[in-house]
């Protein structure tokens, strides 16, 4: 049987293409939030077998994440962000709607820890859109108030995803790991079955 690498990103293409030039084997590149408009783009590379989006952006090739995102109703994180040193940044407001069913205790380590991206990020264009050609798995979260459900469930509907949903915030990987592992682990069960065949 031949390795299977996960790799998850949260942003940063450039970074994760690079993990993906050493990877030898197969992979399946996971993607949170803005991280699934990465795997869209990252996952053309030949060694990507797979791609799991979590709670995630997934454009199309004519599409920003930001005009995606346009064509629901703004979410009610937005009037607790602020944009400070050319940066996006969460209020301590702002972390119920990000990651409100979290303990309070981890709701503050997740403000204090933030990686802010920068303002003009949701509006770069990202070249490929790899869930045209890979197996994708998507879970919503029914509860999200960063990314509208109802986006996640059209972007899932489009890239005809096998699609799990969860009553989560934006955050199921915090709030619920086993949920998000299992669906990971069907991804790549998948892959390797479909390898050995």
């Amino acid at each position: 049987m031949r390795a299977l690498h996960v790799l998850a990103f949260g942003s940063g293409l450039a970074r994760l293409s690079a993990l993906v030039f050493g990877v030898r084997e197969p992979a399946i590149l996971v993607g949170h939030s803005y991280g699934g408009s990465v795997i869209t783009a990252a996952g053309t590379d030949a060694r990507v077998a797979a791609l799991v989006y979590v709670a995630a952006f997934a454009p199309d090739d004519d599409e920003t994440t930001q005009s995606l995102q346009e064509k629901f109703p703004a979410t009610d994180i937005f009037s607790h962000l602020e944009v400070a040193d050319g940066r996006i940044w969460l209020k301590p407001d702002a972390v119920p709607f990000f990651a409100g069913d979290l303990p309070e205790h981890e709701q503050r380590l997740i403000w204090a820890t933030q990686a802010a991206p920068t303002a003009d990020l949701f509006n770069q264009k990202v070249e490929g859109t790899a869930w045209k050609s890979k197996p994708s798995w998507y879970i919503v979260a029914t509860k999200d108030q960063t990314i509208q459900p109802e986006l996640e469930r059209f972007v899932a509907k489009r890239m005809g995803a096998t699609t799990f949903e969860t009553d989560s915030s934006h955050v199921p990987m915090l709030s619920q790991p086993d949920f998000v592992l299992d669906v990971i682990r069907k991804a790549a069960t998948a892959v390797m079955e479909k390898a050995e065949n």
